[in-house]
């Protein structure tokens, strides 16, 4: 059973607010996209790693990368399309029961040993699953208009983290499944989900975080120099 990687990384940041995509943008001085690699990268289980582009990208090809495991594909004009097109791109090598991991382009500051014990937790599942951490936080549910209406049992709520990883046979049907629809879902489990389908939540590290905003490279800056020293 062979294991696959799939880095969507067709966005165009909108809510950066740069010119530049943010998965293109320097942490440290080198690419918030490279550092993603390099974490998909330093695990040997994965066979390779299909970097998902935007048609009119014209920023991978000034990075300097080294090609070893890694394949590219265009991506479409949602994530989850990318994401198919990406599953698409292996369809002569991959068969129904490898697994694939799908991972933000945009989280960089992913801890290789939890995506080694997502591999681990996961590798004989059904189904599959992906990285998480369990709510902290207070949660409110609120009106249109922001008002507190009430206070939600967070005991069973979990942030959704990346990577996920999902069967490709069970993850390309729910995909295309999505398209022949005409929906739309905001990650792979979601997808999985609708297919009635019971994705595994394995605990990660709250570090993990998603490159949304100007100050969150900052942040990754700090995080990524603390994993160092780890």
């Amino acid at each position: 059973m062979t294991i696959w990687a799939i880095l969507p990384a067709a966005g165009i940041g909108r809510r950066m607010g740069s010119i530049t995509p943010k998965q293109y943008l320097p942490i440290n001085g080198t690419a918030v996209i490279t550092h993603s690699l390099r974490k998909l990268a330093a695990i040997s289980a994965i066979e390779k790693i299909v970097v998902v582009l935007h048609p009119d990208d014209t920023h991978w090809s000034r990075l300097d990368i080294e090609p070893g495991r890694l394949q590219l594909a265009t991506g479409g004009d949602e994530r989850f399309r990318s994401v198919l097109n990406g599953l698409e791109s292996l369809r002569e090598v991959a068969a129904v029961d490898d697994w694939v991991l799908v991972h933000d382009a945009v989280r960089p500051c992913v801890r290789s040993a939890d995506i080694q014990k997502l591999i681990t937790e996961l590798y004989r599942h059904d189904v599959g699953g992906l990285l998480g951490v369990p709510v902290e936080n207070t949660l409110k549910r609120v009106n249109e208009s922001a008002v507190v209406e009430a206070t939600v049992d967070r005991s069973r709520y979990w942030n959704a983290l990346t990577p996920q990883m999902f069967r490709y046979g069970l993850l390309s049907d729910a995909l295309r499944s999505l398209v022949d629809a005409g929906e739309q879902v905001t990650d792979e489990a979601a997808a999985i989900e609708r297919q009635g389908l019971q994705p595994q939540m394995v605990v990660g590290h709250a570090d993990n975080i998603k490159i949304t905003h100007e100050a969150d490279l900052l942040l990754a800056s700090r995080i990524l120099e603390m994993q160092e020293n780890l």
